[in-house]
């Protein structure tokens, strides 16, 4: 979208402290006419207040599970992108219920407060945890994933406000996320420990994932699900590209799965697959926007989906170390590292 769209536009990100909020702000502060950064952590907001001194950036105190202060955010707000998440699994594990307030409820006063409020674009962002769910936290974004899609189908295709999903994978270098650990090991001469060698998660930077939002965000329609196909590579061949990369004599140590902790992850099951539009580098899964018709869910099933797959970090292109190295040293945190 050419930069003139959005001059005078305002842009509310929540969870904007975050990874994510911080590449969305290196990429399009200076374009919108307002960005809004919306968290709970006012020392990330001091942080980022003193590194950008950039008028156009307004910083909002709240809570997406207090409607009162998301309310306060949203008034003048033109699109809307919902990141403010519980994403850690060990977490989510032990207080499941701190992720239905923040994922599940939380996204609902988001929705609810975007559209009482006329906002024009809202792209939600989700996790490939949230397919086939076995883990809280995967079970919480995917019904974030249920409620976005019911307001959708709720509000109807001529509706002002358009909401739309992304589905992603690993993040990489973002805050959470495994590299930073296993740099960490490296730094210290420690073991890099790894909980299965053959485990596979998709890579995906975080520019690609603003480019992610950014796709749904000029081509969605209300409901519509987007993921961008992405390689992926298993923890044995990461490891091992760090080690190359940093030229260290840490060893790799197996120390079993963490609990809630899958194989593989799928970006989009069989279900939506066989629904799903093949854009080049991107999915495109339009809500089911069936109604209430019991008949149709009792009389009428869908052979579609009876001989599709699933798209998942198994069957994905796979990454060797090479390549792997390749898509490490795009990051800044390695290219740090080395130095």
């Amino acid at each position: 979208m050419a930069e003139t769209d959005f001059k005078d536009k305002t842009l509310l990100i929540t969870g904007g402290t975050g990874s994510f909020g911080s590449a969305v702000l290196e990429r399009f502060r200076g374009r919108f006419k307002e960005i809004r950064i919306f968290s709970r952590d006012e020392k990330k907001q001091d942080d980022m207040r003193h590194v950008y001194k950039d008028p156009s950036i307004k910083y909002y105190i709240g809570n997406v599970r207090d409607r009162h202060s998301v309310d306060g955010a949203m008034a003048g707000v033109d699109c809307v992108f919902h990141a403010a998440a519980l994403k850690q699994v060990p977490s989510c594990e032990f207080f499941p219920m701190q992720a239905v307030e923040t994922n599940i409820l939380g996204a609902a006063n988001v929705i609810g407060s975007a559209v009482d409020n006329g906002v024009r674009r809202v792209v939600v962002l989700s996790t490939d945890k949230a397919a086939y769910p076995i883990n809280a936290m995967g079970m919480s974004k995917a019904l974030m994933e249920k409620v976005a899609v019911a307001k959708a189908r709720e509000l109807g295709p001529e509706s002002r406000t358009v909401i739309c999903r992304t589905r992603y994978g690993n993040v990489m270098a973002s805050r959470g996320s495994v590299i930073p650990l296993f740099l960490d090991q490296i730094a210290a001469g420690k073991d890099i420990t790894i909980t299965d060698p053959n485990m596979t998660r998709f890579m995906m930077t975080l520019d690609e994932a603003v480019d992610l939002v950014l796709y749904a965000f000029e081509n969605g329609c209300n409901g519509d699900l987007f993921v961008q196909k992405a390689p992926a590579a298993t923890l044995q061949t990461l490891a091992e590209a760090l080690i190359s990369i940093t030229k260290s004599k840490s060893k790799i140590r197996v120390i079993g799965t963490r609990h809630g902790e899958k194989l593989y992850e799928t970006l989009v099951t069989r279900e939506e697959m066989a629904d799903a539009q093949d854009l080049g580098g991107y999915f495109r899964i339009p809500a089911d926007n069936r109604d209430l018709n019991y008949d149709k869910y009792f009389n009428v099933g869908r052979a579609a989906a009876s001989v599709c797959g699933d798209y998942n970090s198994h069957n994905t292109t796979r990454l060797d170390k090479d390549g792997m190295v390749k898509l490490l040293m795009k990051l800044e945190l390695v290219r740090n590292a080395v130095k």
